[in-house]
């Protein structure tokens, strides 16, 4: 293989969107904690002395399910074209690593779209379906689908061979 054809056309990592930082996420137990405190104090006062366990609960499953929200967050699939293949990694929170390997003159991008977006996105090879990008939102799914697409359209009309991307 010549040097040109070991160089990607068209690389591509997604990662799933978290609408909450880190930050946001110390601010918001901040408050929680405060809210279950004072709560929690109030009944206390109140002789319902018991209550207090049930916001402590609360808090630890709300800082639980963020925690597993963020460990979510880890995984990510890396897309890259190349004039042989079209290969697709995803990696896990866990780090286990599939990988897939098309021939993109072989594979179709398929989107199924709604008034909403971009639903989903799959290549089509040799009768095999592969389903990717899941933990986009429509509007990611819609731009990555254009852009690898048009990547895909390049390679087979010859003009990403001469430019290289």
């Amino acid at each position: 293989m010549s040097e040109s054809n070991d160089r990607p056309l068209f690389s591509a990592t997604l990662t799933p969107y978290r609408s909450l930082s880190p930050d946001g996420f110390l601010t918001l137990m901040a408050f929680v904690i405060a809210v279950s405190f004072t709560a929690g104090f109030a009944f206390w006062l109140m002789g319902a002395w018991p209550v207090v366990g049930f916001f402590g609960l609360d808090l630890a499953l709300v800082y639980v399910a963020f925690r597993l929200n963020y460990r979510s967050a880890l995984a990510y699939e890396e897309v890259e074209l190349r004039p042989t293949t079209l290969t697709i990694k995803r990696v896990m929170p866990n780090g286990n690593e599939r990988v897939w390997t098309f021939h993109p003159y072989w594979s179709k991008l398929e989107i199924e779209q709604s008034e909403w977006g971009v639903l989903a996105m799959r290549i089509v090879s040799r009768g095999r379906a592969f389903l990717f990008g899941r933990f986009l939102n429509p509007g990611d799914r819609a731009s990555f689908a254009k852009a690898l697409g048009q990547a895909m359209a390049d390679l087979r009309a010859g003009r990403l061979q001469e430019t290289g991307g």
